[in-house]
């Protein structure tokens, strides 16, 4: 993951101004514990408003947001996005578009999981960047939902032989904005990083081997 170089500045600042600051710590000469204490507590919180003190405003700002999130080596995002799972909040985002990753979860999320609610939606988003983030399924948002396996395909839409043509206008624009706001780096705070779910009209094996995260709407998570 590539760090912002004010963010790397900063620490290092902090760092070396840290040392800078701590050497003039005084230790007192008293004989009285509470009171050595108390002194030397003073004299550290002073040199931490020198150290604070010293970093610009931009070094500041890039040690509050942290390192640039990425998704495959690539820049996603240099600020966090705050979701608000209402339709209110989703349709005021600036258009989605994207390349072939957007699409592949876009039509993902229309084929698994249309008929869910605005959470429901996002939960199976977060899934599927889940297994791309894990080390146990592959790196692309693509190669995750065409993922074979066990004489079929991990998400059974992909297989199926039917057309994936997204026949419904309306629950595709809005598969379109999730799949964008999640790409761009939003938290992933439903699932507690669940890479399973299934619905709850099947009960597969691997479900008594992990440990349930969350349910909501029709389907039930996991984390491997």
């Amino acid at each position: 993951m590539r760090l912002q170089t004010p963010w790397t500045g900063a620490v290092l600042a902090l760092f070396v101004l840290s040392g800078a600051a701590f050497a003039d710590v005084t230790v007192s000469q008293s004989n009285n514990p509470t009171e050595l204490i108390g002194e030397q507590f003073a004299s550290l919180l002073g040199a931490e408003h020198d150290v604070i003190g010293a970093i610009s405003n931009i070094q500041l700002t890039a040690l509050a947001v942290g390192p640039e999130a990425s998704l495959n080596g690539k820049p996603a995002v240099k600020a966090p996005v705050l979701i608000e799972y209402t339709d209110t909040w989703l349709y005021a985002q600036n258009p989605p578009q994207g390349g072939a990753q957007w699409d592949c979860l876009k039509k993902a999320l229309y084929f698994e999981a249309r008929g869910e609610s605005l959470k429901g939606q996002f939960a199976v988003a977060e899934v599927i960047l889940n297994r791309v983030d894990s080390p146990y399924f592959p790196d692309s948002v693509c190669a995750v939902v065409g993922q074979g396996g066990n004489g079929g395909c991990q998400f059974s839409y992909a297989c199926d032989g039917y057309s994936d043509v997204m026949h419904e206008p309306g629950a595709a624009d809005r598969a379109g904005r999730i799949a964008a706001v999640m790409l761009a780096g939003a938290p992933r705070g439903l699932t507690t990083g669940a890479t399973y779910f299934h619905t709850r009209a099947v009960n597969p094996s691997w479900s008594r081997r992990f440990a349930q995260t969350a349910v909501i709407g029709a389907h039930m998570f996991y984390r491997q």
